[in-house]
C-alpha cells in the first residue's frame, strides 16, 4: 500500500470509528488502536484527527449543527443565524447541549453560495436559511431526538 492509500485508510478508519460512537467523538483508547493498526506514532494521530475539522476529541450531540462561515453566507446572514442557536440552546459555538441533542459547530465553504446562507445537521445541508426556518428545524430535531 502506497503513502496517499495509507492515508485514505487512515482517514476512512478515523470516519468509522467516529461515526460508530454515540457522541460522535474519537475517544483516546480509539486513538490507542489506530496507532496500533497504523503503525504510527500517537502523535501522528493526533496531528491528523486535530487537522481535520470534522474529526472531534470530544463528545458532541446526537444532532451537529455545522453552520457555514464562507464570506458568502456571512453577507447573507450565517453570523445571526449563530447567534440564535446560542441562544436559543444555550450554548456557544464548539459545546453540547446538556441533554446531548445539539451540538454548534462553524464549517467553512458549503459550496452553497447561490444558496446562502447554509449549514449542515450531520450530513444533511439546509439552505435559504432564516430564523424562523431555523427555529422550525431545532424543534423537529428536537421532537426526533425523543
Amino acid at each position: 500500500m502506497n503513502e496517499k492509500e495509507n492515508q485514505s485508510e487512515l482517514l476512512n478508519h478515523l470516519h468509522e470509528l467516529q461515526n460508530s460512537h454515540p457522541q460522535q467523538y474519537i475517544t483516546e483508547e480509539a486513538l490507542n488502536q489506530t496507532t496500533q493498526k497504523f503503525g504510527l506514532t500517537k502523535a501522528e494521530v493526533y496531528g491528523v484527527v486535530s487537522y481535520y475539522s470534522m474529526f472531534s476529541l470530544k463528545p458532541r450531540g446526537k444532532y451537529i449543527i455545522r453552520i457555514c462561515q464562507s464570506p458568502v453566507c456571512h453577507l447573507m446572514g450565517s453570523q445571526s443565524l449563530t447567534e440564535f442557536l446560542k441562544q436559543k440552546l444555550g450554548v456557544a459555538v464548539g459545546e453540547t447541549t446538556n441533554d446531548g441533542i445539539f451540538t454548534i459547530e462553524h464549517t467553512e465553504c458549503l459550496g452553497q453560495c447561490g444558496k446562502a446562507p447554509s449549514m449542515m445537521v450531520n450530513k444533511d445541508v439546509f439552505t435559504e436559511l432564516s430564523i424562523d426556518k431555523l427555529e422550525t428545524l431545532i424543534e423537529k430535531l428536537k421532537t426526533e431526538a425523543k
